[in-house]
């Protein structure tokens, strides 16, 4: 077994990764395709192997680039491999028993979507418990799927009561026949890749690959491609793409401290699984959201790839490391999921321009340009975090405002109230107006902040997608202030006012 560290609390642990060579084997015949399936299942994996033209040749890159296409996997990405195999191991355990046991899983969204898929066709319930950072796709597909959905704060700890992977091990423990495939330890997920993923990646190039470029998320899928191409091609170099705010790359002093909460879904993390050996990783290289996503879409319009954001970050950390390779050399970089569950994220012009990762379009308007004006912006009622739901309800309606801004102690925003999130809680969820007023709060709303100096054009961008805006004003420590809020009444009014004024 190889040597590992694991880090917790700052303190280094020695472990070993698992022996993937002893293990039992599941390796499918690549050279021949079936002519029917017996099931969706049986579709998973053998995905093709594309060579990459365009952007290679515009980034002066001299090797041979190609991409493995995991978003073609029948949910959409690579996590559908890890997720049939160890929901095929855990019956031969006979810890699966269909139509009794319950399947639990804290998930990014793609792992979530391979097992509720495989749960729909083998006869399971399943519980997905995934941060609220995931895309509305990911989750509107996972309960098509027939899956229960349980969201966690982005911002909770791995470690902390309310993040994705404690929730899901305390309902594991209260849920009768309840079973925590845990993908953060189990070995079936660097396995699944090590049988599959990596065989393929072999086969397709002979055994002749000079690098392989791949996202790091759980880890499972580097490590056991790693593992795998160490033992068949000795001289290929493993590198790992990791985005800035996570501390999965080694060593951790390559992170940005600052960085707090990365857009990218599906890599990255605040802790080190069990299922992630550094040692097989030859190079890590860090990505950042604006690089990792504009590449993503380069991607989708420049090679016809309609791949997801972390294939983006996988494909520029590519070109980084691809610049070492000579003429001849072959490269691999692994895109993990599909275009599908972003279509209201990244491939959004709206969702990029106000994050900054793509220049506001510009119209020809006379206001287009202009600065927000204060006579556009309404007044914002705050309400303190301790307050109640029903006191907040109370509020809305006296004030007739369309949003409340919830503040701490000293005045900082934490997230926002409306009456229609609050009735969705209390609709959908069974919530109730006697719970702390933090349940009902929304954390991922549109602002803008004035020292930016926004302009109406990207006021009217964002109104595009939002049905407010909050206006916020930062200090020197970045707390956050409310000011006001926008919609798009307030827009049409101040624009039309303008051009009534000759402005």
């Amino acid at each position: 077994m190889a040597n590992h560290v694991q880090v917790k609390n700052g303190i280094e642990n020695s472990r070993q990764f698992f022996n993937l060579k002893e293990m039992s084997h599941i390796v499918k015949v690549l050279d021949q395709n079936q002519k029917v399936h017996s099931d969706i299942l049986q579709a998973i994996g053998n995905t093709p192997l594309v060579k990459l033209t365009n952007i290679p040749k515009q980034e002066g890159i001299k090797c041979d680039m190609y991409a493995k296409c995991e978003f073609l996997n029948p949910g959409g990405s690579v996590k559908d491999r890890i997720a049939n195999r160890m929901i095929v191991d855990a019956e031969k355990k006979g810890l699966l028993v269909a139509g009794k046991s319950v399947i639990i899983e804290p998930t990014s969204g793609n792992t979530g979507i391979g097992l509720a898929l495989a749960a729909a066709v083998r006869g399971y319930r399943c519980i997905i418990v995934l941060p609220e950072k995931m895309s509305d796709e990911k989750v509107n597909t996972l309960i098509a799927l027939g899956a229960e959905i349980i969201r966690t704060p982005t911002e909770a700890a791995w470690d902390s009561p309310d993040s994705n992977i404690m929730v899901a091990r305390r309902l594991a423990k209260e849920i009768p026949d309840a079973v925590l495939l845990d993908q953060y330890n189990n070995p079936c997920n660097p396995l699944a890749h090590y049988d599959g993923t990596a065989e393929e990646i072999l086969w397709s190039l002979d055994d002749d690959i000079d690098m392989v470029v791949i996202g790091a998320g759980t880890s499972g899928t580097i490590s056991g491609i790693g593992h795998k191409i160490k033992e068949r091609c000795p001289k290929c170099i493993v590198v790992g793409v990791d985005p800035y705010g996570s501390i999965l790359a080694q060593p951790e002093d390559l992170n940005k401290t600052d960085v707090q909460i990365y857009e990218v879904e599906g890599i990255g993390y605040d802790f080190l699984p069990n299922v992630l050996d550094r040692t097989v990783i030859d190079k890590w290289i860090k990505t950042e959201d604006k690089a990792s996503l504009n590449m993503a879409r380069r991607l989708i319009k420049e090679e016809g790839l309609l791949c997801g954001g972390s294939s983006g970050s996988a494909m520029w950390g590519a070109i980084q490391a691809a610049k070492t390779l000579k003429e001849g050399q072959k490269c691999v970089v692994l895109l993990p999921d599909n275009i599908r569950n972003y279509m209201t994220k990244f491939i959004s012009d709206q969702w990029m321009e106000v994050r900054d990762f793509k220049p506001t379009v510009k119209r020809n308007l006379q206001w287009w340009e202009n600065p927000l004006r204060k006579d556009i912006v309404q007044p914002i009622q705050t309400i303190q975090h301790t307050s109640t739901p029903a006191e907040a309800l109370s509020m809305l309606r006296k004030s007739n405002a369309p949003v409340l801004a919830i503040v701490d102690d000293k005045g900082c925003i934490t997230g926002v109230f409306t009456a229609d999130n609050a009735r969705k809680r209390i609709a959908n969820l069974m919530g109730s107006t006697a719970e702390p007023l933090q349940n009902f709060s929304i954390k991922k709303y549109y602002k803008v902040d004035v020292a930016d100096k926004p302009t109406l054009g990207l006021i009217s961008r964002i109104l595009d997608i939002a049905p407010f805006i909050v206006v916020t004003q930062s200090d020197l420590l970045h707390n956050e202030k409310p000011l006001g809020v926008v919609t798009a009444d307030d827009l049409l009014l101040g624009i039309t006012a303008g051009q009534a004024n000759g402005n």
